[in-house]
């Protein structure tokens, strides 16, 4: 089977980055997001229905699938004494449940030998003021990624994360606004810059592909 990716979340930042890569280097690219483009397929990822509905329309059009990466994701910022519980649903409901459905569905359908991927951060490890409800998220995520990748290694499967440190896209934007945000972690990065989306990219298609074939429930760091 040649290489069909899924990319949802791709219409944006670390994910269009990661769509256009893939495709340069030979991967018939499937785009999801809330907001698709003219090609693409819409889908919530908080909604199973609409991501079962998404990789069986994926397996009809392209014959199968063997890969997937999710890059779905939502933040907000709030002091935990102040935080709405709503909101901080909202961020693990994207983040952490849509990261559930997707593995759960793209699991059952996927390609023997498949690689699935997940968007972490650095923030699953380290904790950043105001982000409770992000950094618990991705914290869910890099176990998430392992226990998906203990039961699913009977068929080759591998599952993984990438966790980036600061990298400047629409989803982190917003933080950059607030004074101080960007010198705090830039002068804890040791090489002392953001990173760019299509580095991040870089990092997925390498996991995605053979060169990483004895690597899975690994959540890598990149800052």
């Amino acid at each position: 089977m040649s290489l069909t990716t899924v990319v949802i979340g791709g219409a944006s930042g670390i994910g269009l980055a990661t769509a256009e890569d893939l495709r340069e280097h030979g991967h018939t690219v499937v785009v999801a997001d809330l907001n698709p483009p003219a090609d693409g397929i819409a889908v919530d990822v908080v909604d199973e229905d609409a991501v079962a509905a998404l990789f069986d329309r994926v397996v009809a059009e392209h014959s199968g699938f063997t890969g997937v990466v999710n890059c779905a994701g939502v933040s907000t910022l709030s002091p935990v004494v102040d935080h709405d519980a709503a909101e901080f649903r909202r961020v693990v409901d994207v983040c952490l449940t849509g990261a559930f459905l997707v593995l759960k569905h793209a699991g059952k359908r996927v390609a023997d030998g498949g690689s699935l991927l997940t968007l972490s951060s650095l923030n699953g490890r380290q904790p950043g003021g105001g982000l409770v409800a992000y950094c618990a998220a991705k914290a869910g995520v890099n176990m998430l990624t392992e226990v998906a990748a203990l039961e699913l290694a009977g068929r080759g499967i591998r599952v993984n994360a990438v966790a980036p440190g600061l990298v400047v896209t629409p989803l982190t934007a917003p933080a950059m606004d607030i004074p101080g945000i960007e010198d705090d972690y830039l002068e804890n990065t040791p090489l002392g810059r953001s990173g760019e989306p299509g580095e991040i990219a870089a990092a997925i298609r390498f996991l995605l592909g053979d060169e990483s074939r004895w690597i899975t429930g690994e959540s890598l760091d990149i800052n």
